[in-house]
């Protein structure tokens, strides 16, 4: 039996003050969308995302699985249905794109408390520090003594009594398929003609069906509705990517001042100093240390390489083992060859620096001509000297030596020296002549 995953992203970003779909504000580097998505892969056979109208730019975030769009939007159960050719034959689970840190571990708790509990319906509930305007999950005992739902209340009808019960409703529901469609379709619009997917729970207790809650932290199953809400959720996530970072074996000096993706990759006995932002798609080698104050993206760092701090590695960098990339130096689309250096105030952009090579200060490739970008290639244990301007496309052959203050235009053969600044020119007494003239009064 197919089990299948239902994404409600039609949401717009009003109350974020955004014309950015709400799903797709980014957390850890990546849309929340996409981060449901990664949780429900690993629970469900089936995802399907329901976005609105114009959302291309979310269909993409949302491939390969399949979109289905919701032309109106007249509410949360009316948006389920939308999708409901792809519900399958197993259970449906219905959730919330703004809800993007349930881990898999809750999807899967509440798939086997479903069927587990021989439940008509299972949904997800949490016990907030401040549970607010939340709908309140009422259970036989209305204290949390029992998981069987009797009623959700929400907030606007609650007496006093239930406004005083701690289980809050997260809107997650998950049903059999052919279960799930009949509820759907008997919901019935609110005043304000909208369909409520919360409705859903009413229809099962009045065929004297079983609903159970399922509890979750709070911090995974909170919506994000607004810019607050979403750096309060920002928190939670870097806290638990350094922690698993941690746990596998790196070393954070300051976890709180290190800010990671979703996707960094830190292997066993890499050390992380102070204020260090790692960007998407980046992965760094055992034994190497990011040393404070620098930014990656996109790049690679090998094992024992020493970066930062003050650096900055772009898309496409490659840091191969034991190089030193140092302060103020800046790489993109470069590979930096084993035991290379670039230790000071240095641009290499679309580079190969091969293995052993020094990098003077102040080197700058310049690779971009007005129209397209072109590459340089410094060979291996060649010496660049301070201030060097490499001006791209050129080759520097293995073991060559750039003289410092060079404007280097041409390819430089194996084991030569290059000079390409202008002669120096000395004139006796002329600085004692220049500094009388300026002193004599005007």
């Amino acid at each position: 039996m197919t089990t299948t995953a239902v994404l409600l992203a039609a949401g717009l970003g009003t109350r974020m003050k955004s014309v950015l779909p709400k799903a797709l504000h980014p957390l850890a580097g990546r849309p929340m969308l996409q981060h449901l998505i990664a949780s429900c892969t690993g629970v469900f056979d089936r995802v399907v995302v329901v976005a609105g109208p114009g959302m291309e730019a979310l269909a993409r975030a949302a491939a390969p699985h399949p979109v289905v769009v919701q032309e109106e939007r007249l509410g949360t159960a009316h948006a389920a249905l939308q999708a409901a050719e792809q519900f399958g034959d197993g259970d449906v689970a219905v959730l919330y794109a703004d809800n993007p840190l349930i881990r898999p571990e809750t999807l899967r708790r509440l798939v086997e408390r479903r069927r587990g509990m021989d439940a008509a319906l299972a949904l997800l509930a949490m016990r907030p520090a401040d549970p607010g305007r939340y709908g309140r999950v009422l259970t036989q005992n209305c204290d949390g003594g029992s998981d069987e739902v009797e009623r959700i209340v929400e907030w606007a009808d609650a007496t006093e009594a239930e406004r005083a019960v701690g289980l809050c409703n997260a809107g997650v529901l998950c049903a059999p398929a052919v279960d799930m469609l009949r509820w759907l379709r008997g919901v019935q619009p609110s005043a304000a003609g909208e369909f409520y997917l919360t409705d859903c729970v009413a229809l099962v207790r009045a065929e004297d069906k079983r609903v159970v809650a399922v509890e979750a932290p709070a911090e995974e199953l909170r919506g994000i509705n607004s810019r607050a809400e979403l750096a309060e959720a920002e928190a939670t996530l870097q806290g638990w990517l350094r922690r698993a970072a941690m746990d596998g074996g790196a070393t954070l000096t300051a976890p709180d001042t290190v800010f990671l993706s979703a996707d960094t990759a830190l292997s066993p006995d890499v050390v992380v100093q102070p204020h260090v932002v790692f960007g998407p798609g980046v992965s760094v080698a055992s034994g190497a240390e990011i040393r404070a104050f620098s930014h990656l993206e996109g790049c690679e760092v090998g094992p024992g390489a020493l970066i930062g701090p003050y650096a900055r590695l772009r898309p496409g960098t490659v840091v191969a083992a034991g190089a030193h990339v140092g302060n103020f130096v800046e790489l993109k689309a470069t590979l930096l060859g084993a035991g290379a250096k670039a230790n000071h105030l240095s641009y290499l952009g679309d580079s190969t620096v091969g293995p052993g090579t020094n990098i003077g200060a102040g080197t700058i490739t310049c690779n971009y001509d007005g129209f397209a970008k072109h590459r340089t290639a410094i060979g291996a244990g060649v010496f660049v000297g301070t201030s060097a301007v490499l001006v791209a496309p050129i080759k520097l052959g293995n073991g060559s030596f750039v003289a410092a203050g060079s404007v280097v235009t041409a390819d430089v053969a194996p084991d030569a020296m290059a000079f390409g600044r202008a002669q120096q020119v000395e004139k006796p007494g002329r600085a004692a002549a220049f500094r009388a003239a300026r002193s004599k009064p005007r």
